[in-house]
C-alpha cells in the first residue's frame, strides 16, 4: 500500500492479535498509535491487590512503551454498560439468545475507534481481527479469513462503509500459527506462548449469574414456568424462560427418560418447549433487519448462511416477504431463508449471515419463527 507516513490507530487488548497488529503496521512503515477500551472489569483481570488498571490494559501499556507508540485507555464503562450490556440483558428477557459481539462492534467498539482516530488525527483504524477487506468499484467489500478456524467475519455484518473504508485488517490473510511465529521472530516469544480469550468479554462464569446480577429481581418477576411438549402439552415445571436458549439439552431439570432439546421459547407465556433432536431440524427460518444489496439475486445456486458464529455455511436462498404477523416483532419486510441442506436449532436472537463464496454479502438477526407455515403457503 502506498501511504506517507499515515497514522493508524489500533484497538490494542493486550493481546496476541492486536500486538501483532501494532508491529506489522510499524514493519510497514505507518505511524501507530494505540488505545485500548477499559469496559467491564472483572476479578480476575487484577492480579495484584490495588492494582489501578485490569492486567491487559497493563500489557497493552508496556507493549506501546516497547514499541514507542503513544499509548491511550479509553474508559468507556458506562457507555458499554448502557449499550452492550443493556441490549444483553433485553435480549434475554424477550426470550432471545443474543451474540453481543455483533451487536457491540458497530454501536460501540468501531464507533468508539473512529472517534478517537478523528480526535487524534489517525487515516486508518485496525484490530486484530481475522478478515479481509476488499475495495471494489468504490464499495468496500468483507471477505472471510483465510484462517477458516478464526475467520471473525461473522461477527462483523453490520459495519458499515464508513468505518469498511478506513480499515486495515492485516490478520485476515494469516493463519493463527503463522501470528504466533512472527511474534517469536519479532522477539515476543512469552506473548507469542499466551493463551488466549473465547468467552464473551464481560461474564466471568455462567451468563445466568450474570443476567441476576443485573436484574435482582429477575427470579421473582420472571417466576416459574412450565415445559410443554410439542403438542403444548405441560411435561414439568422450570424456573423461568430467560435461563434457557434454543437447542441446549444438558441443565434442563427435567428428566423425561430420553434426551430432550429446547425446541421454543415463550416469553409471554413463559414456557420451554421440548423435543426431540429431530424437532430442531428445520427447512425454513424468518430474519428481521435485513442488510443485503437491493439489486442481488439469490437463487441462482451461490448463497449461502451462517446461522451461529463457526457453524457451516448452509446453502440457501432468500426473499423478502412482508412480515404478517407485526406483533412477533421484526421489521415490517423480513427475510425467508429456504436452507437446501440440514439446518438445525434455528435461535432467535442469533445473527444469520450471508455469503457468496468467502465474500460476505449481508446479515440479519433470526427472528421469532411461529407463524412461519403461513409464509410457506404464500
Amino acid at each position: 500500500m502506498e501511504h506517507e507516513r499515515k497514522k493508524v490507530l489500533v484497538g490494542m487488548s493486550g493481546g496476541i492479535d492486536s500486538s501483532a497488529v501494532c508491529l506489522m503496521l510499524q514493519d510497514e512503515g505507518y505511524e501507530v498509535v494505540g488505545v485500548t477500551m477499559r469496559v467491564w472489569d472483572l476479578a480476575r483481570q487484577f492480579t495484584d491487590a490495588g492494582q489501578e488498571y485490569p492486567d491487559f490494559i497493563q500489557d497493552a501499556r508496556a507493549l506501546a512503551a516497547r514499541l514507542g507508540i503513544v499509548h491511550y485507555v479509553a474508559d468507556e464503562r458506562t457507555a458499554f454498560k448502557d449499550i452492550v450490556v443493556r441490549d444483553f440483558v433485553d435480549e434475554y428477557l424477550a426470550g432471545r439468545t443474543p451474540n453481543p459481539c455483533v451487536m457491540c462492534n458497530p454501536a460501540f467498539k468501531f464507533r468508539v475507534l473512529v472517534e478517537w482516530a478523528d480526535k487524534l488525527g489517525c487515516d486508518y483504524i485496525a484490530t486484530g481481527h481475522y478478515v479481509r477487506v476488499k475495495e471494489e468499484d468504490g464499495h468496500y467489500a468483507l471477505y472471510c479469513g483465510v484462517d477458516g478456524k478464526k475467520d471473525q467475519s461473522y461477527f462483523l455484518w453490520r459495519l458499515g462503509q464508513d468505518v469498511l473504508s478506513r480499515c486495515i485488517f492485516p490478520l485476515g490473510a494469516m493463519r493463527k500459527e503463522d501470528v504466533r511465529g512472527y511474534l517469536a521472530r519479532k522477539g515476543f516469544e512469552m506473548k507469542a506462548r499466551s493463551g488466549e480469550s473465547m468467552e464473551i468479554c464481560f461474564i466471568d462464569k455462567d451468563y445466568r449469574d450474570f443476567l441476576r446480577e443485573q436484574v435482582p429481581d429477575l427470579d421473582r418477576c420472571v417466576g416459574e414456568g412450565k415445559f410443554v411438549d410439542v403438542q403444548g402439552r405441560v411435561i414439568g415445571t422450570h424456573c423461568g424462560f430467560p435461563y434457557f436458549t434454543v437447542g441446549q439439552r444438558k441443565g434442563l431439570g427435567i428428566a423425561l427418560g430420553k434426551p430432550a432439546y429446547v425446541l421454543r421459547l415463550n416469553a409471554r407465556k413463559n414456557t420451554v418447549m421440548l423435543g426431540d433432536a429431530d424437532d430442531l431440524d428445520a427447512s425454513h427460518m424468518l430474519v428481521s433487519g435485513m442488510r443485503m444489496p437491493e439489486d442481488g439475486t439469490w437463487d441462482d445456486g451461490s448463497l449461502s448462511v451462517r446461522i451461529r458464529y463457526r457453524s457451516r455455511p448452509i446453502p440457501c436462498t432468500v426473499r423478502r416477504v412482508k412480515n404478517l404477523f407485526p406483533e412477533e416483532g421484526g421489521s415490517e419486510e423480513l427475510g425467508l431463508v429456504r436452507f437446501k441442506e440440514k439446518a438445525s436449532a434455528v435461535t432467535p436472537g442469533q445473527s444469520a449471515v450471508f455469503y457468496v463464496g468467502d465474500k460476505m454479502v449481508g446479515g440479519a438477526y433470526i427472528g421469532s419463527q411461529r407463524g412461519l407455515q403461513a409464509y410457506l403457503e404464500d
